[in-house]
């Protein structure tokens, strides 16, 4: 599978405005690297968030053998659709993805781009304005996401549909029709525009979930780990060709990655203070609350510890073949043909090269059930 500099220009277009933002600030910060890159080690790219947790703790605790990774910092990005963007056209190397994203890069523009592992589960959730108590209060009213396809507008589509509420886009919304406007949004903006009344909650990855209700502007309504137990968010992603040139590399970076999981859950606030030395740009309070949650809300599945951000890398293909069956069900702004061709119980082994992780865990492949409960 090949990709054109034709489709992939146009790609990137596409993902800058499924995305809402323009990304030229993103992409100029990026230029600073060295594009042609002839050294060798992998260029990192990441959101400033904690699921990019396992990737920056692996750069900062040296936790991928030498050689493999790049020793400058790694990229921050802003929004998903420069950093997708910064990916295809190889500015950085190794990513942590939405996973729905991922497939649409690899299925919707013919990138050969490939999942090693899983980054993280859980981690994320919808927060509102102080004063919504109640789902059918947003009904009228605005709601942001991350991205078109991300695990966040899967599950916030399906919540509110549970609750009679109907989502929408490129249309305002209606009290009296109960439905919920949804709007693309780069996390950075999502707590100012919440506190200054411009929407009335949003659904993303901490700690922006955690910085509204530290701030007080907002409240921690629903954990999406609570509507899809220990769900994938993000995914390490890299290009086909590392996999077939360097494998040794990918599986120093895969194991680097699993090494940075075990030692964030080793001890929680030690990695929020890392974080906040330099990685995340918002406030250790914040970052160590979304890592920890010591007191959380009522949830409704107390025994899947929804409120919790779990690391670890194996890769289900039972989450996989879900997550395929539930996109097309998924209202997004932008072409959704390339869904037609795929057949959810192939995506995985097309998608997914879990050899690496599979190695890292030593040779581990369970197995599991979906627990899925939009309600």
């Amino acid at each position: 599978m090949s990709l054109s500099r034709r489709a992939l220009l146009c790609g990137c277009a596409g993902l800058v405005a499924a995305g809402g933002i323009a990304g030229v600030t993103d992409l100029a910060r990026s230029a600073g690297t060295d594009r042609t890159h002839t050294g060798g080690t992998l260029r990192i790219g990441y959101l400033p968030i904690t699921d990019a947790a396992p990737l920056l703790v692996a750069h900062g605790a040296n936790t991928v053998a030498a050689g493999a990774v790049d020793s400058a910092e790694p990229v921050l990005f802003r929004s998903w659709a420069a950093l997708a963007e910064a990916f295809l056209t190889r500015q950085v190397d190794v990513v942590h993805l939405l996973m729905p994203l991922a497939v649409q890069l690899r299925y919707g523009l013919g990138a050969d781009v490939r999942v090693l592992g899983w980054n993280h589960t859980n981690g994320s959730a919808l927060t509102v304005a102080p004063h919504i108590t109640e789902p059918e209060q947003l009904a009228g009213t605005q709601v942001a996401i991350p991205f078109w396809w991300s695990i966040h507008n899967i599950l916030v589509q399906q919540y509110l549909r549970a609750h009679g509420l109907r989502p929408v886009i490129r249309r305002s919304a209606e009290r009296a029709g109960r439905t919920v406007e949804l709007v693309v949004m780069s996390p950075s903006d999502m707590v100012p525009a919440l506190a200054n009344g411009s929407i009335a909650g949003f659904t993303v990855a901490d700690p922006f979930n955690a910085a509204a209700q530290v701030r007080g502007v907002g409240r921690i309504h629903r954990y999406l780990g609570d509507l899809w137990r220990d769900h994938a968010c993000c995914a390490l992603v890299v290009h086909q060709d590392l996999l077939d040139r360097r494998p040794e590399v990918a599986q120093a970076l895969t194991d680097g990655v699993v090494a940075a999981q075990a030692r964030i859950d080793t001890d929680r606030p030690a990695t929020a203070k890392m974080l906040a030395g330099g990685y995340l740009p918002q406030p250790l309070p914040a970052i160590t609350t979304a890592l920890t949650y010591p007191k959380p809300p009522p949830v409704r599945h107390p025994e899947w510890n929804p409120q919790r951000i779990g690391f670890q890398a194996f890769p289900y293909p039972s989450f996989t073949r879900a997550l395929i069956e539930a996109m097309p069900a998924t209202l997004v702004d932008g072409d959704t043909r390339f869904l037609d061709q795929l057949d959810p119980t192939r995506v995985h082994a097309e998608l997914v090269d879990d050899r690496f992780v599979r190695a890292g865990l030593g040779g581990a492949t369970p197995t599991r059930i979906e627990e899925i409960d939009p309600s």
